[in-house]
């Protein structure tokens, strides 16, 4: 071979070798190399009525059944259908990567649940990876699920093997290129136990829920990337397409531009209805009928927490025309009353 190939072919594998690490270091490993998981167990939980009761409220409050549930998207409560809870459904928001289906999680053997293993339901809640190893697409927020004890989750799989069957056919999931690889770096397995929070004041307690259910995802301004604005946690103006219409999220700081005139008994009361002070309706993007099963103490402990924050100052009106904002980048009502 003539010296001159011999180069050629070096500085070709040496080229292919910096492309590959930049890749890596661009993309993340695992994009190529699959997911982290763990292996399964045969571990089974035990059903006591503890258990029932704790699951039923958790898939009923933190959005297991809102998300993995039919609904009538015409209704501003956007109700389930009459014994199809928790029977899967294709998500609705129209920003999505493609076909994302929360899938039917009754005991129904062929549509549903059925011969998925309790490890299963526990390894998908809490880790990303579903029943066939595949990736779980991260609006499943196992990432903020993380943190929830081990109890809690037994009590989950516990009820919801308590689901009668329901049948409900439904399409698989599929993700568009390339973001179908991009997400195999989220998943990350648990292998050590994972301990009740400390809830010993409405602050902690606040402070966890939110965390669990991600408040922030959506009350928090994100930019081109889909990464969080520095700086401006939970101060509002995110817009999130759905079928009903496009509504920026609100500023539920302490800052006059956000939530001040709120108190306990009114955001309560919010919660519960959909409306500030029974007048102002909640845009049904806000999942306000999901929140609203939460208990009183746990609506405290989210208040309690939201008063904590630091106020940012950021200007989001749903009722005036969208304009360009230049703290967020983003078209919002009010945009173009924010100042840098």
């Amino acid at each position: 071979m003539k010296r001159w190939v011999k180069i050629l072919l070096l500085v070709l594998l040496a080229l292919l070798v910096v492309l590959g690490i930049a890749a890596v270091q661009m993309f993340g490993l695992r994009t190529f190399i699959g997911p982290r998981k763990r292996s399964l167990t045969d571990r089974k939980f035990e059903s006591t009525p503890a258990r029932l009761e704790r699951g039923k409220y958790i898939a009923s409050s933190m959005g297991c059944f809102y998300c993995h549930s039919p609904h009538d998207w015409s209704k501003r409560d956007h109700p389930i259908p009459n014994a199809m809870e928790g029977a899967g459904q294709q998500l609705p928001y129209t920003d999505l990567p493609g076909r994302i289906i929360a899938p039917n999680l009754t005991s129904d053997k062929e549509t549903g649940a059925g011969n998925w293993t309790d490890d299963m339901l526990a390894r998908g809640i809490r880790e990303g990876i579903g029943y066939d190893d595949r990736t779980l697409f991260p609006i499943m927020p196992y990432g903020h699920y993380r943190t929830m004890p081990d109890e809690d989750v037994a009590s989950v799989v516990v009820y919801l093997r308590s689901l009668p069957a329901v049948k409900n056919p439904l399409p698989q999931t599929e993700v568009i290129f390339p973001v179908k690889y991009f997400i195999r770096n989220a998943p990350e397995p648990i292998t050590a136990p994972v301990a009740q929070p400390d809830l010993s004041d409405p602050v902690k307690r606040g402070a966890f829920l939110v965390s669990l259910v991600g408040c922030a995802d959506c009350h928090t301004p994100i930019d081109n990337h889909r990464q969080a604005i520095a700086g401006m946690d939970f101060a509002g103006g995110q817009t999130i397409p759905a079928p009903w219409g496009n509504f920026a999220s609100a500023n539920i700081t302490p800052d006059p531009t956000g939530i001040p005139y709120y108190d306990e008994a009114l955001f309560i009361k919010t919660m519960r209805t959909g409306a500030v002070g029974g007048v102002r309706e909640l845009n049904s993007t806000m999942p306000w009928m999901v929140v609203a099963n939460m208990t009183d103490q746990d609506l405290a402990g989210i208040f309690a927490y939201l008063k904590t924050l630091k106020p940012v100052r950021h200007r989001v009106d749903n009722s005036l025309p969208p304009t360009l904002c230049p703290l967020d980048g983003a078209m919002h009502g009010g945009g173009d009353q924010n100042r840098k």
